[in-house]
């Protein structure tokens, strides 16, 4: 690993990422959180913060307590329907026109990377703003939420089903078909980035290794040092907005300054 710079890539592998035809970028909880989203345990404050996450998140805490998980659960689309994409998502939109294929794996489940324009984004974990029947896993629209006066609401595809947040809890499996798109797009990818992670939770963990193994250049977005760092190219000690925003700049720059009859 070469030695942090705060703002900008080398030449070399500015260079290797112009030339790129297919860009993977995993992004963590660091992402949102520049959004004003907290974390998964940092949410879990105010009347909240006396609860484990296993009594919040698990199959067997809403079978236990439906009311609770799908109360806490609401609290948190609130804090997501308030947020907006930040400076950083909105450089990834622009970096999306930049290259032949950029996919976006992400871990988090608050869609700021759709509602920024991103294209093509890869849901590990699920979505938060979406409903699912507990029993059936079939999706259960806004409008008959809205219109249930039970909490949670009853799902219209059982008799004793219930409406649960489309996320994956603690002991459930990553949606397969996710997953299988995730590993593809590390295998073909030629220069991945791992923004605002901490590179411990698996099987995500595993994606920018399986991307290196393959022969991509791999950038590392985060203030602090991860278990993913030694085997960076390169390390942007920095926020995602600011990292991302300096290299779409960066970019933009070595491009116009090489056009042909530029200078």
């Amino acid at each position: 690993m070469k030695p942090s710079d705060p703002l900008s890539l080398p030449e070399s592998l500015l260079l290797r990422l112009q030339d790129s035809k297919h860009v993977l970028v995993l992004t963590g909880a660091g992402m949102s959180a520049e959004s004003g989203i907290a974390t998964f345990r940092d949410a879990q404050t105010g009347l909240w913060a006396r609860f484990r996450p296993e009594e919040l998140a698990t199959p067997q805490a809403f079978a236990a307590h439906p009311a609770r998980v799908w109360s806490w659960y609401e609290e948190r689309r609130h804090t997501v329907r308030e947020a907006e994409p930040h400076a950083g998502h909105v450089a990834l939109v622009e970096m999306e026109k930049m290259v032949p294929r950029l996919s976006i794996v992400t871990q988090n489940v608050d869609a700021l990377h759709q509602r920024s324009g991103s294209g093509s984004v890869i849901e590990l974990h699920g979505n938060i703003m979406r409903s699912i029947c507990h029993l059936t896993s079939r999706p259960i629209d806004e409008e008959w939420l809205e219109n249930s006066p039970d909490c949670p609401p009853r799902s219209p595809w059982a008799r004793d089903g219930l409406a649960r947040p489309d996320v994956v809890w603690f002991g459930e499996s990553l949606p397969a078909e996710a997953m299988n798109s995730a590993m593809n797009a590390a295998v073909n990818c030629d220069f991945c980035f791992s923004i605002g992670t901490t590179s411990l939770v698996q099987p995500a963990a595993s994606l920018p290794l399986l991307a290196v193994e393959n022969g991509a250049i791999l950038i590392e977005i985060n203030p602090q040092e991860t278990p993913l760092s030694l085997h960076a190219n390169h390390c942007l000690r920095t926020s995602a907005s600011e990292a991302l925003t300096a290299l779409l700049h960066q970019w933009k720059t070595r491009v116009q300054d090489h056009k042909p009859g530029a200078g």
